[in-house]
């Protein structure tokens, strides 16, 4: 009886310690795998250019416009690539959104930029908003925001992340036609 108690003592010791082994081991990989591939760098966004060419709201509230935005992303790390799997680009006045664009998919390598160039241009009901309107004309400039909602991966070598679903804003003030030179604006974003 004495040997079969010190049996019965010891396997749920033997696997008390194979688990634990397994999840240092496995502790250990993640570790050296997020040392080697982590992004150093954060992606960056920015507005480079603006161009308004028609904005303007009626007495029924209908916003008539035509803006075209130059959005420059930068991915700085030097081994991590980005899969950009859907992009779309939403443009907002007074915080209502008035049209919004899907752009092309793509994947963005390392230490590379690339300039996306969604154009937004119709007519979209926007009530409330010709207090702000009169507002930023007598200014000469119209506060926009436009926001991008992502669906991107990373790749580092063989090796893909699952989805992430980042939200990029860009808040900027651009001048109705092309007298007035446009200035760069960066975009905050959010994971």
């Amino acid at each position: 009886m004495g040997c079969f108690s010190s049996i019965v003592c010891c396997v749920p010791k033997c696997i008390f310690k194979i688990i634990l082994s397994i999840l240092v081991a496995i502790g250990i990989a993640v570790l050296i795998v997020w040392l080697i591939l982590r992004p150093i760098n954060p992606l960056k966004y920015q507005v480079d250019n603006a161009s308004l060419t028609q904005f303007n709201v009626t007495g029924n509230d209908m916003l008539h416009y035509d803006l075209a935005v130059d959005l420059n992303l930068r991915n700085p790390n030097t081994k991590i690539g980005v899969y950009y799997d859907q992009i779309e680009a939403r443009a907002f006045y007074d915080g209502q959104r008035f049209d919004s664009v899907m752009l092309t998919p793509f994947y963005q390598g390392h230490k590379n930029t690339t300039i996306l160039r969604p154009v937004f241009k119709g007519q979209h009901l926007l009530p409330n908003v010709l207090g702000e309107f009169n507002q930023d004309k007598a200014d000469g400039k119209f506060n926009v925001e436009v926001k991008l909602y992502l669906k991107m991966r990373f790749k580092a070598g063989l090796v893909k992340t699952t989805k992430f679903r980042p939200k990029v804003k860009c808040q900027f003030a651009v001048p109705l036609g092309s007298s007035v030179e446009f200035t760069s604006e960066k975009c905050d974003y959010d994971w």
